[in-house]
Parts: structure tokens; sequence; C-alpha cells
């Protein structure tokens, strides 16, 4: 690795990290020497980038650092591009525009010898199963979650058995043959994750649940965590 992408990647890891980076876990994920890396860590703050630890506690990139938005590797592109089809293969029309339209900005700003890393990648996703129809507008439901307001819905199980429930919708998960909404639900006060192909109604409401979502993720991961030894990243 060039001595400029490996101080380009030390910065990657410390702006991504969310708690100090020891020399150690730097030298282990480059696969270079401890010595190698307190000698860059001293080139950065040379070049005034606001790093600030010590050897033997970690660094910490400033978070208010910024780097020029696409000084990205072949790697990061076709990451960046793969997910993006898988987006544009799979999620709602809105989601998926959105997904192409990232595609093609990311084509357009990256140097032209950058390009073909992302016309033509060496990684494709599988063609996408056929997702069952619903009637839920999932563009919608994304903008409650932002906004934290509830649903209320008419839910049919797998057995035909139909429930009106009121939930604080938080997160839409996309599998290969289904989508699922996680959400709190009023009726068993506990989070349920609900098959969208099987909400046979919804209704927007304007009312707030008045819990931060970052709270809200927090209580489903620890739910799941407790429910099937799951610890999900924060």
């Amino acid at each position: 690795m060039r001595r400029a992408d490996r101080l380009f990647q030390i910065i990657q890891i410390l702006r991504r990290a969310k708690r100090p980076v020891t020399a150690r876990a730097l030298s282990d994920e480059l696969e270079i020497s401890v010595r190698t890396v307190y000698r860059d860590i001293a080139d950065l703050m040379g070049q005034r980038v606001p790093i600030s630890g010590e050897a033997g506690i970690g660094y910490v990139l400033d978070r208010h650092y910024d780097m020029p938005p696409l000084m990205l590797t072949p790697d990061e592109l076709e990451a960046a591009v793969l997910g993006a089809q898988w987006v544009a293969q799979r999620s709602d029309p809105a989601l998926a525009r959105a997904a192409r339209d990232l595609i093609a900005k990311i084509s357009a700003a990256v140097p032209d010898q950058l390009r073909p890393f992302v016309a033509e990648p060496t990684v494709s996703t599988p063609p996408p199963q056929s997702l069952p129809a619903d009637m839920l507008n999932v563009a919608q439901v994304r903008e409650w979650i932002r906004v934290g307001r509830k649903l209320r819905i008419r839910y049919r199980d797998e057995r035909g058995r139909a429930s009106e429930r009121t939930i604080w919708p938080l997160l839409i998960g996309y599998a290969d043959a289904v989508r699922l909404l996680v959400a709190w639900c009023e009726l068993r006060e506990e989070f349920r994750h609900f098959r969208t192909d099987r909400i046979v109604d919804a209704a927007f409401l304007d009312e707030p649940h008045d819990v931060r979502r970052r709270t809200l993720m927090a209580r489903w991961k620890q739910h799941m965590k407790q429910l099937r030894g799951i610890d999900l990243p924060e």
C-alpha cells in the first residue's frame, strides 16, 4: 500500500470509529507495524489533521473534520455501487430512484480513472426475487419513521387472523423474499416485525409517539439480544 493511501485509510478508520482507536488496532487492520502507525499519525498531525490522543490510549479524529467527499478507493466505489444496485432492485420506487441517482452522481464526480469501477464493477447483485404485492406506501412509512409518528394498521397473520394495531414504526427491513416493518406495538406492548404484504390497511396518524428514534432503536436492539442472543452493531 502506498504511503498516501495508508494515511487516507488511517483517517477513514478514525472517521468511522465511535471510540478511541489504539495504534495496535490500526496496525492490525492495515497490516503494518505499530511503529509505522506512530510515524503516520505524527505525519498527519503535522499536516494539521485534527487527531487527538496518545500511544496506549487511542486516537480520535475531530468529528468536524472534512475531506473531499469522493476521494474513494476502488473497493469503496464498488461497495457503494453494489449497495445502490441492491436498493434500486428491491426497495420502494422513491428509494430505488434515489439509488439510481446516487450511482449517476458518483460516476459524474469521481476522476476519470475511477469511472470504470462505477460503470463496470467486478461485483453484482443476484437477480431479485419478486416481492409479494402489498398496499403499504413504504415511502410515507419512511417519512413517518423520521418524524416519529404513529401508524394504525389492520394486519392479517400467517393463519389469516385479522387484528388492528397502533404501532410506532422504527425500521424497514428488506429480505430477499419479503419486506418487514419493525415497530413497537401498543396492543402487545412489545416490538413486532410485520410483513408488509400482510398489512391490509394503514392510517398515517398525526400523533407523535414522543420517543426519540435513537432510544427506540436501542430498546429494539436490546430486545433482539434478549430474544435471540443477537448482539446488533451500534
